[in-house]
């Protein structure tokens, strides 16, 4: 059974930073694509990040710049390091295993979600 615990959201005032981590199991991490969504209050979900089995990233262009995606095989976690957070940052954000790293698929996999919330 696949399963993705995301942990590390919270409370962080704009400018702020805040880490994202994911531990999976269930499936060959090493050989699998993982991505990062956000769902913010009243919105859909948006495809934040990937990272390819080989470690190519890729980046939504409204986080380019300030969010970073890395994985560590070894311990089954991918992470999120999130910089110069915004207001418009504030959202549930998902980990989820993939097919390709780029966009949200139909049969993509996702954890339970954490909460960020950037607010002065």
């Amino acid at each position: 059974e696949v399963q993705l615990v995301e942990s590390g959201g919270g409370l962080v005032q704009p400018g702020g930073s805040l880490r994202l981590s994911c531990t999976a199991s269930g499936f060959t991490f090493s050989s699998s694509s993982l991505i990062w969504a956000r769902q913010a209050p009243g919105k859909g979900l948006e495809w934040v990040s990937g990272i390819y089995f080989d470690y190519t990233t890729y980046y939504a262009d409204s986080i380019k710049g300030r969010f970073t995606i890395s994985r560590n095989n070894a311990e089954n976690t991918v992470y999120l390091e999130m910089n110069n957070l915004k207001t418009d940052d504030t959202a549930v954000y998902y980990c989820g295993m993939s097919e390709t790293p780029v966009g949200i698929k139909e049969d993509d996999y996702w954890g339970q979600g954490t909460q960020v919330t950037v607010s002065s």
